[in-house]
């Protein structure tokens, strides 16, 4: 084997293989080799196995990384992101600790608004280094594949160049970066009460510029945010459904702060996901179920808001939700670069079992940005994202945090972060 790679003696080779995201009862399953190994050629998984068998393939020219004591896992997929962006809202942070709530500062022209105005602002060029910097930090905390959202724009221009700021970095990073269009983030200053000619922009400027761009439209996600204090449910389908009729695949943010029926508008239109979810119902989530939506649950964001309205991921995986997560790292209400932080909140507080978290952080979250046939799991035949957690037991992901127990980050088979 040239150009190869063995992983061998890991104490758990989790491997979360599966064809189809996991759900209800086999959201559980992680596919544990104990003393597990991989083989690794030209950035490819080969063979996956017990450590006697994979080191038989073994050539001298095949290098061998020991995981003794340590478990091996897929790279994390951080299935919602908002992490291209310039400045930050400290300040805000500030004034919810003394009591302001994110509505209110969202009304006097604050929050995403604040972003608005920092990100129209900035150069290609600063967006690109502060999010790069960003990303250095996720990825060495595991993440290596990351969906990542424009919608600090607001404006075609600037929608743009964060779409160009996202694919430059996706192209010169380690971390592969998922597109989604969501200029449909907020409304914004200059059409304050004007909702609807704002959507006009997005339906009749915004996707038609995208289509036109140089950006290839099926592999970019239309999102859009469902709830009080952005846009309604006729506002969200319209956006949503011209969206579709140009190719794209869809998201939608919904039931964040009010159920106004995001959730079963996803499952009505096909989307691929609904991501927040804090107040969705039991009978919109079968309607998910059945149409096969996939639930990005965001622990993080309820946490960083000092809130306890907590989505019920539970009640997702009994009504057969496939459900995925994501660090929704943004600069106002969770600025979280860490996958394992968002596995234990959501273990406590969303009540999922540490396996399932697992799967929702990989494979799940890998179907969820539309990539779960190339990353998410070990497997023959997918992109050799690989993580080596210095813990002997996959529990202490949740168990243990605020370290982190990423010891090795390897992406297409070659190692881009190590301690």
């Amino acid at each position: 084997m040239s150009n190869s790679l063995i992983i061998h003696s890991a104490s758990q080779l989790v491997t979360v293989a599966g064809d189809a995201p996991k759900r209800g009862e086999t959201q559980s399953e992680l596919g544990i080799i104990e003393n597990g190994a991989l083989a690794i050629r030209d950035g490819e998984i080969v063979a996956v196995g017990a450590t006697e068998e994979i080191r038989t393939l073994a050539t001298n020219e095949t290098k061998l990384l020991d995981a003794r004591g340590r478990i091996v896992l897929p790279g994390f997929v951080d299935a919602h992101t908002h992490v291209v962006f310039a400045g930050d809202r400290a300040n805000e942070f500030e004034m919810r600790l003394r009591g302001a709530s994110y509505l209110e500062l969202l009304k006097a022209g604050g929050g995403i608004m604040n972003t608005v105005r920092n990100t129209r602002a900035a150069s290609l060029e600063q967006i690109v280094a502060e999010t790069r910097a960003r990303l250095d930090r996720m990825l060495a905390h595991g993440t290596t594949t990351v969906e990542a959202k424009t919608g600090y724009g607001l404006d075609t221009a600037t929608e743009l160049k964060m779409l160009q700021a996202i694919y430059e970095l996706d192209a010169a990073h380690p971390l592969d970066l998922i597109p989604t269009f969501i200029g449909a983030h907020a409304i914004p200053e200059e059409y304050k009460g004007r909702a609807d000619e704002f959507v006009d922009v997005v339906v009749e400027e915004m996707l038609p510029a995208i289509r036109d761009s140089k950006f290839e439209i099926r592999n970019l996600f239309c999102d859009a945010f469902c709830d009080d204090g952005a846009f309604d449910l006729a506002q969200s389908r319209r956006i949503l459904e011209r969206a579709r009729a140009l190719g794209m695949p869809l998201k939608i943010h919904a039931d964040e702060f009010a159920n106004l029926g995001g959730a079963a508008l996803a499952a009505e239109l096909g989307a691929v996901s609904a991501d927040h979810l804090m107040v969705t119902r039991r009978d919109e989530m079968k309607l998910m179920a059945d149409a096969n939506v996939i639930a990005v649950l965001l622990p993080g964001t309820t946490f960083g808001l000092g809130k306890h309205d907590f989505a019920n991921g539970r009640a997702f995986v009994e009504e057969n939700v496939p459900v995925a997560l994501g660090s929704d790292m943004n600069p106002g209400t969770s600025w979280c670069e860490s996958m394992p932080m968002a596995m234990a909140i959501a273990t406590r507080y969303e009540k999922l079992t540490t396996a399932e978290a697992i799967v929702a952080a990989t494979l799940n979250a890998a179907y969820a940005s539309g990539v779960g046939e190339r990353v998410g799991s070990l497997q023959t035949g997918k992109l050799a994202d690989v993580l080596i957690a210095d813990v002997p037991d996959y529990r202490y992901l949740a168990y243990r945090y605020g370290a982190n127990p990423i010891r090795m980050v390897i992406k297409r088979g070659r190692v881009v972060y190590a301690i």
